[in-house]
């Protein structure tokens, strides 16, 4: 839903058609001046902001309200600066949010993918053109997706379904399958998504092996079976079962609140057909 459709409006104090010609004062007036009102657009929040605590500004609510992109943001997207240190698109959001007390670092990931997407279809449109490549023949081509067709997940049959325990903190509980050792886990925010993506640009510019897998790991889990020591939990997390380390990502998957990103994708060169996850590439914010 849309409020302040976009319009130009006539500054105050500019004379009207009837008013020219009719004084002096209407004679030397300045050139008329216009003033766009930014149109704004409220955000369905996949979490409907049951994960927030009391006095969160999205606690229990179900949308939030953002302005539509300008050139001021585009200027943002294109800095050296901010690119390098992977921190425009955050610069961007944080610009678009009109409510100035929701912090970009609280909220949870689901929410704030939703606002990235809705950001670049009011921005650009929903048509988003970019090259993919084929799993089955290997093929890459240009695919084009309609981001309004992207829902969100059903985390609460998820909830339902995966029979977690969750805490008055909005954390929870599970048994893993092969070491049967329960881990209290918590859902990311956008503070931790910082942190898993300037990790993983620290180890590609220096050239070490990736570990965005147990960094994530390091942020979902707040204790293994009661004890919240974090050597502790960094010592589990090394020697973690790679089945309970699925079940964990698994059951995270199932449970929290985000937009489903895929897409059906049907291949030009094999007529392959498959669900895809729709890949965020340079052309998601510059469309051709």
């Amino acid at each position: 839903m849309s409020r302040n459709e976009g319009r130009f409006q006539a500054a105050e104090g500019i004379p009207t058609p009837e008013d020219e010609g009719t004084s002096a004062v209407a004679a030397s007036a300045p050139a008329a001046q216009f003033n766009w009102a930014v149109p704004t657009e409220f955000v369905e929040l996949p979490s409907k902001g049951k994960f927030y605590p009391p006095g969160h500004p999205l606690h229990n609510a179900e949308t939030v309200e953002i302005k539509f992109m300008t050139a001021k943001e585009e200027d943002i997207l294109t800095d050296r600066s901010l690119l390098k240190k992977g921190i425009a698109v955050d610069r961007v959001l944080k610009n678009l949010i009109v409510d100035k007390k929701i912090n970009l670092d609280d909220l949870l990931v689901g929410d704030k993918n939703a606002i990235l997407v809705t950001a670049r279809t009011t921005g650009y449109g929903s048509d988003y053109i970019t090259r993919v490549t084929c799993p089955a023949c290997g093929e890459t081509s240009e695919h084009e997706f309609d981001l309004e067709e992207l829902g969100h997940n059903d985390f609460e049959a998820g909830i339902e379904e995966e029979d977690v325990e969750f805490t008055e903190n909005n954390t929870f509980r599970l048994t893993l399958p092969m070491s049967k050792v329960t881990v209290e886990c918590r859902m990311l925010n956008g503070k931790d998504e910082a942190v898993v993506t300037k990790n993983a640009m620290r180890k590609d510019r220096t050239n070490q092996a990736s570990n965005t897998l147990t960094t994530q790991l390091a942020l979902m889990i707040v204790s293994v079976n009661g004890n919240d020591d974090p050597i502790t939990k960094l010592q589990f997390i090394s020697s973690m079962p790679a089945r309970d380390s699925r079940h964990i990502r698994n059951v995270m998957g199932r449970i929290t609140p985000d937009v489903d990103m895929t897409s059906t994708f049907e291949c030009t060169n094999c007529g392959h057909t498959a669900a895809l996850e729709v890949p965020l590439t340079a052309d998601f914010f510059w469309p051709k």
